[in-house]
């Protein structure tokens, strides 16, 4: 089974593989079309269309059966309120058979309608409804489901399924997979009918996590309630946390805190480009750092474990956690760094673990078990996580990305050629990116977008797999501009554009 939201994001995403809307819609309609003129012999049918790509569908549908059956169709709402340019296409078409259409204008001739067709299609409303059905669509269906001896046939969903009415089927043709709440006593029986998804579509990321799962923030919402993130990184590093704080800045966060050693922390505030190199990162540091909030921690050097008494009360302020990029390795860091974890875990607070932190992880996993929690590790960092060694070979690398986020019930990004994202659950797939984008701070970007979405209350799932599509179409316009020169801060430039592209 499939949620609403899911099939939203396959539409969006075969699109973006070279299959249009009005394709899934063509092959939708005409899906339902040949499953009826292979069962049903009755000529007479009544097709009830919505105003949406519900209703489109079974426009399509009630053009391919108007051949051979005689085929009304009733319109929920008037012929300029149909909604999308695919349905009104499809309505055009349908206007030029021999189907005979009305409109909701014509609201009084329903009951004679449902007497003289002995088949009714129900192509009105689609998933994602709650609560009550409004007007015409609870009039209609009460009359539907009131009717005597009819042979009645739901499109993809029953209208107001979920709903206190909703029509009763014999039948409901599920496109592509049958969606979740649906079972034989309220969809009667499920046929599923393949509409051409591409298998690309479905494996892999693309634009549709964006549409779907992108929280856009509302007119009267104040700062700091779309999204408050913590960095905790830096030590031997310096830029790593700066890269990564400013990635979740441009994926649309509002407050990014950042927990730094000493000299760290100048360092991110400094409008001097003599403590960073390159010289770009500095400079791109100077312009972006008066933005991000920078607590110094105790130690000059690295992150250590009387650190915890500062981060503890900011617990409070965040709604994510991002720990790992440039810490280093010491004793005294890893302490620390497996006593903020268990912290945030104990809290409720979502993490992203990435680079130092990773191997952490590794050595007591049971610190993350069952938790909100994104690691994203390289094959090496896999190996620290997991003690497994991968090879190059991609169906064991995908089996064990599923097993090991399965058994310590948590989100894994796997980088690489090809990067898999999996919550032991579900597993999707990433190609989108380039080979410039091994130079040094793209995983950090990579880790500051994904902990940014995760601070914007977006699933971790869903975040990991956006976030590697952000990252990596980013990455593929900064490399269009700048070919193999890219440094990781032209990435940071593009995730706007990426935003602006899908949303």
């Amino acid at each position: 089974m499939i949620s609403g939201n899911e099939i939203k994001v396959l539409d969006r995403n075969a699109e973006f593989q070279g299959v249009p809307a009005i394709n899934l819609m063509e092959n939708a309609g005409k899906g339902v079309a040949e499953f009826i003129t292979e069962k049903i012999k009755d000529k007479n049918i009544l097709v009830f269309c919505g105003t949406g790509n519900n209703g489109g569908d079974g426009l399509v549908a009630a053009r391919y059966l108007s051949k051979k059956y005689n085929v009304t169709v009733f319109i929920t709402g008037e012929e300029n309120q149909i909604k999308t340019k695919i349905s009104k296409t499809n309505f055009q078409k349908l206007k030029k058979t021999k189907a005979k259409v009305f409109t909701i204008k014509s609201i009084e001739k329903i009951d004679t309608l449902i007497f003289e067709n002995k088949v009714i299609i129900d192509s009105m409303l689609g998933i994602g409804l709650s609560g009550n059905l409004r007007e015409p669509y609870h009039t209609i269906v009460k009359k539907i489901n009131n009717s005597k001896n009819k042979t009645i046939i739901s499109v993809d969903v029953p209208t107001g399924l979920g709903t206190k009415t909703a029509v009763k089927p014999k039948v409901t043709l599920t496109f592509h997979d049958a969606k979740i709440g649906m079972n034989k006593e309220n969809s009667g029986d499920i046929k599923s009918v393949d509409i051409g998804i591409p298998k690309k579509a479905i494996d892999y990321v693309g634009p549709g996590e964006i549409k779907i799962y992108y929280p856009i923030p509302k007119k009267e919402s104040h700062k700091g309630e779309n999204g408050r993130l913590l960095v905790v990184g830096g030590g031997p590093y310096y830029g790593a946390p700066a890269l990564a704080s400013f990635a979740a800045q441009r994926a649309g966060v509002d407050l990014i805190y950042v927990a730094a050693p000493k000299k760290v922390a100048k360092a991110i505030t400094s409008y001097s480009p003599l403590l960073i190199k390159p010289i770009k990162l500095a400079k791109d540091i100077a312009k972006l750092s008066p933005t991000l909030i920078v607590k110094e921690l105790t130690d000059n050097d690295c992150l250590a474990s009387q650190d915890l008494k500062l981060i503890e009360p900011m617990i409070k302020k965040i709604d994510a956690l991002l720990i790992g990029p440039g810490l280093g390795s010491e004793d005294s860091t890893q302490q620390a760094v497996e006593k903020i974890i268990k912290l945030f875990v104990k809290n409720k607070k979502p993490i992203v673990i990435d680079a130092d932190a990773i191997q952490v992880v590794g050595q007591n996993p049971d610190i993350i078990k069952n938790s909100e929690t994104v690691v994203t590790p390289h094959t090496g960092e896999f190996k620290e996580l997991t003690g497994v060694q991968l090879t190059n070979d991609f169906k064991m690398r995908k089996e064990n990305v599923e097993k090991w986020a399965k058994k310590l019930g948590i989100t894994i990004v796997l980088k690489g050629p090809v990067d898999i994202i999996s919550d032991g659950a579900s597993t999707k797939l990433n190609d989108i990116h380039n080979e410039a984008m091994t130079v040094g701070g793209t995983g950090d970007v990579l880790a500051g977008i994904i902990g940014g979405l995760v601070s914007k209350k977006i699933n971790v799932f869903n975040a990991a797999r956006m976030g590697v599509f952000i990252n990596g179409f980013a990455g593929n316009i900064a490399f269009e501009k700048r070919s193999y020169g890219l440094v990781a801060t032209d990435i940071i430039d593009e995730i706007p554009t990426v935003l602006k592209k899908y949303l």
